[in-house]
């Protein structure tokens, strides 16, 4: 039987009480509630005080002393504390769980790694050495790895304990940088020592390689007039007597092409050390979980490089106008030591001496002045560009305000200050 049609309007049903109604005004939420899709911001805290810190750390300071280093592990952990315990995230401090018998270890380990290095090296057992060394760098990845599974791992907020999941594979994938260094050295020092030209012989007199096995040796007293060795020659004056071989320099002759072998060396070796922080730092991030929220990363290797070589030309900078200035006020003792001279050639002379034993304390000065606002630049460039593009999955992301120019003079003014007060302005 067919389903009855409503085209007549005598029987068309009513449908008006289905028909939507408007929508209304949309719901006030209740004071104080977030609404919905807004970014919440929480700023990092510290509540820490430079003087209970300047506790805890002269504390470590006396008891490494005493013990003769082996408080190092327990100084460590005192401060790692400390400074977890003032970071607040969201309000919640952080807190550091870690037993003491687990750096007690690792400290051990590297001593005892040390210990051997210097022995090998000091007593000229070359082979032991360059196993030790190898053994090392092939140890490096696993200890880096090993690390950050332990500060992570005893790491908590809110109850949550963060995990540093990367495997070993990765670990060591990551850490290709450290086999390519030396690599590179291993090939620049094979093309410098085929490079080097040949040592002087003396006078062509000198019979070197295997044939010195077999040639002849004479051995001979100076003739005198009575055609007898004199007796009385004490065998100092039979050596002074008889020509002296020309010494060969105890290194090669630079040239031009090992110049840029060596430069090319340096320069390589620079792009792994910057290849290796950029791998460990994305392994760290991308592989750090908190609950079971992994990092989510968002840097390049072109900006890692872009911060280096900044730092580098602010380090070639800085390093040029403080030589300006030392290469002036040098300029000016020399001027003023000259009018001494025409007092007193003595006097004259002692104050030049002296001018010249201030240069030098102050160029070695000046490369530590150089170096530390161009670390202290680079520091501050990391810190931008990793907060500002790094976060937690999709449930948190960071940004920072930290300005490059104000952490540069800190840094600078720390210095000077560490140096007034013989370093106890430190914490």
């Amino acid at each position: 039987m067919p389903e009855p049609t409503f085209q007549h309007p005598d029987f068309a049903p009513d449908l008006s009480q289905f028909e939507r109604e408007p929508p209304g005004p949309p719901a006030v939420p209740p004071a104080g509630a977030r609404p919905s899709g807004e970014i919440e911001a929480w700023r990092l805290g510290f509540t820490g005080d430079g003087g209970v810190y300047f506790g805890v750390w002269i504390v470590n300071v006396l008891l490494t002393i005493v013990t003769l280093g082996l408080f190092t592990p327990w100084a460590r952990r005192r401060t790692i504390k400390y400074f977890y315990g003032h970071t607040l995230v969201a309000d919640s401090p952080l807190e550091f769980t870690a037993g003491i018998r687990g750096m007690v270890f690792g400290f051990l380990l590297l001593a005892a790694f040390y210990i051997a290095l210097n022995v090998a090296s000091n007593t000229g057992q070359h082979i032991v050495y360059f196993a030790i060394v190898t053994g090392g760098a092939a140890l490096a990845p696993f200890l880096w790895g090993s690390a950050m599974r332990f500060r992570l791992g005893h790491t908590r907020w809110r109850g949550l304990r963060l995990r540093f999941t990367a495997g070993w594979g990765e670990v060591y994938r990551a850490s290709w940088p450290v086999f390519a260094l030396a690599a590179v050295w291993l090939v620049a020092g094979f093309a410098l020592g085929r490079m080097a030209p040949d040592a002087p012989k003396a006078g062509g007199a000198s019979v070197q390689g295997p044939a010195a096995l077999s040639a002849p040796v004479h051995t001979a007293a100076p003739a005198r007039g009575n055609g007898e060795a004199d007796p009385d020659m004490d065998a100092e004056e039979e050596e002074d007597s008889s020509p002296a071989p020309a010494k060969a320099p105890p290194f090669p002759r630079p040239t031009w092409p090992m110049a840029g072998v060596a430069l090319a060396a340096v320069l390589l070796s620079l792009l792994c050390l910057i290849r290796l922080e950029f791998n460990y730092k994305r392994l760290l991030v991308l592989r750090a979980a908190v609950g079971g929220q992994t990092g989510r990363w968002k840097p390049v290797f072109g900006d890692f490089v872009r911060i280096w070589a900044a730092s580098l030309g602010f380090f070639v900078a800085t390093l040029l106008g403080i030589g300006v200035a030392i290469a002036a006020l040098i300029g000016v003792a020399a001027l003023a030591s000259g009018g001494l001279a025409a007092m007193g050639a003595q006097r004259g002379s002692a104050t030049f001496i002296v001018i010249a034993i201030v240069a030098v304390f102050a160029l070695v000065m000046a490369m530590f002045f150089a170096a530390s606002p161009a670390m202290a630049y680079r520091e501050a460039r990391m810190f931008q560009l990793m907060w500002n593009n790094i976060g937690v999955s999709d449930m948190a992301r960071f940004k920072t305000d930290l300005r490059t120019a104000g952490f540069v003079w800190l840094r600078i003014r720390n210095i000077l200050l560490n140096m007034l007060t013989a370093g106890f302005y430190r914490p």
